[in-house]
């Protein structure tokens, strides 16, 4: 247990700031869910629909940093291509 006020304070910061990481984590993990069901029924339009949320939720987990921007930019083009197959 911290004795120092500053380290008490960071340990509080820290819980609060890691329920947030985890609420987007999980959001991110939903809305990649809903993709992979989407693309999985050969759904284009609901692909199309559930692709634009799933890079919308990375990019503001990325603004955020809960997640590194290249895992984002690597996550993003491989439903670009998943769904590019389904067009074609």
């Amino acid at each position: 247990m911290a004795n120092i006020k500053s380290a008490k304070k960071r340990i509080l910061v820290i819980e609060k700031k890691t329920e947030i990481n985890k609420a987007v984590r999980s959001k991110i993990n939903t809305y990649t869910r809903k993709f992979k069901a989407a693309v999985a029924a050969n759904d284009v339009a609901a692909a199309e629909k559930a692709y634009s949320e799933v890079t919308s939720v990375l990019d503001k987990a990325v603004a955020d940093n809960t997640i590194h921007a290249n895992c984002a930019a690597r996550r993003k083009a491989r439903f670009a291509t998943a769904l590019n197959e389904l067009k074609k």
